[in-house]
């Protein structure tokens, strides 16, 4: 799809609301405060004096703040929308702003829902508004180089990722469901994705909770995803780890046709070809930004050259379609077809759809996955 370009420079930087004051909301402020290439007019929060706090804190006291985030950027002239909300106001949120004609950056998930997922894309495409995800562990210079030594090693079997840590975080994680799989494993999931270049078609799960666990809902979990070329990618982690722990990042190992790499989650990957039995390291960009601040950059790009970022909606919501039928082969005890969780989300995404337009995209589409390839990020 196109989307509407929107000229900026650092004379004239893009004009940006924050909808979340929150943690997150706060990040995003100071990563905002520290470009040239936006400029921030208002921050939203339902807790509108957390707003004014956040501000202050940042040194932004003339900025105005309010309750609602499409009303605030309406009333300052923003050309934009940084969707920092809590995963339940994601939809609401993205909808009324890209309808509004805002294009919105958004945190992950890209929704609460892969059925509420799938209806953003379908906004996008009726609004013609650019509506980026921020799977900020995808940018980083480390897993770009290890994608590009991976590239080099020929056909691939096996990729796995190690996640192990003890966080104790308190509040929302430590009371849902499936905390692992739900607010954490879709960063390696997006990042397989990205650096495989490859979809899953299938996934086995299983997901527990270890006794000590501080967590009221299955904390570990392994996953054992089926890709579109055969290989496959096997995820096991905890958030009840103590001792030894891994990167955020994870720990990768990549066996492939003609040697391994792989990657601690902090230092340069390494590869070891088929062989051979030094070890290269592989060089990285030092220089180049990273996290959010990275896609921050890449949004502004974006809308400056029209050219499809990483992170589009479209592009995304695989990485969401992974969680959910993780969760659901967790559920049931068996083989989850990834096609059988898009089919399930598009239906309900059309019972629940309010927007005729919308509804009428989504009916529209040939198949899911067609509508999901249809739209690529250029090459990054």
């Amino acid at each position: 799809m196109t989307f509407r370009r929107i000229a900026s420079s650092e004379a004239d930087p893009l004009r940006v609301v924050v909808a979340g004051a929150g943690a997150m909301g706060r990040a995003w402020l100071s990563v905002i405060a520290g470009s040239r290439e936006v400029r921030l007019v208002g921050v939203a929060d339902h807790d509108v004096p957390l707003a004014r706090r956040a501000c202050d804190e940042l040194g932004a006291q003339d900025v105005p703040v309010g309750a609602d985030a499409i009303a605030l950027a309406l009333a300052t002239g923003a050309q934009a929308v940084i969707d920092v909300t809590v995963p339940p106001a994601h939809h609401p949120v993205t909808t009324q702003a890209l309808f509004a004609g805002l294009p919105v950056l958004g945190e992950k998930p890209v929704a609460a829902t892969l059925a509420e997922a799938l209806s953003l894309a379908a906004a996008a495409e009726v609004s013609g508004e650019l509506f980026m995800v921020s799977q900020s562990r995808r940018w980083n210079p480390h897993l770009f180089a290890l994608r590009d030594a991976v590239s080099s090693l020929g056909r691939l079997a096996v990729v796995t990722t190690q996640f192990f840590r003890a966080p104790h975080f308190g509040g929302f994680r430590e009371e849902m469901a499936n905390p692992l799989l739900v607010d954490m494993a879709i960063h390696p999931f997006d990042s397989a994705r990205f650096l495989l270049g490859a979809e899953p078609v299938s996934v086995y799960c299983e997901a527990f909770n270890p006794p000590w666990s501080w967590f009221a809902g299955s904390a570990a979990a392994s996953a054992t995803f089926t890709l579109e070329d055969g290989a496959r990618y096997v995820y096991t982690g905890s958030w009840c780890a103590p001792g030894a722990e891994t990167s955020w990042n994870a720990e990768w190992r990549v066996s492939a046709e003609q040697g391994t790499a792989a990657w601690d989650g902090e230092s340069s990957p390494t590869v070891t070809r088929s062989g051979a039995t030094a070890v290269e390291r592989v060089p990285f960009d030092g220089d180049a930004p990273s996290g959010i601040t990275r896609s921050l950059h890449e949004f502004v790009t974006a809308l400056r050259t029209g050219l499809t970022p990483m992170g589009e909606v479209h592009e995304n919501v695989m990485s969401l379609a992974m969680v959910e039928a993780a969760v659901e082969s967790a559920a049931t005890g068996a083989r989850v077809q990834l096609d059988d969780t898009l089919a399930a989300a598009h239906d309900r995404a059309r019972r629940d759809e309010r927007r005729e337009d919308v509804l009428a995209a989504l009916t529209g589409w040939p198949g899911v996955r067609e509508a999901l390839a249809a739209v690529r990020p250029a090459a990054a």
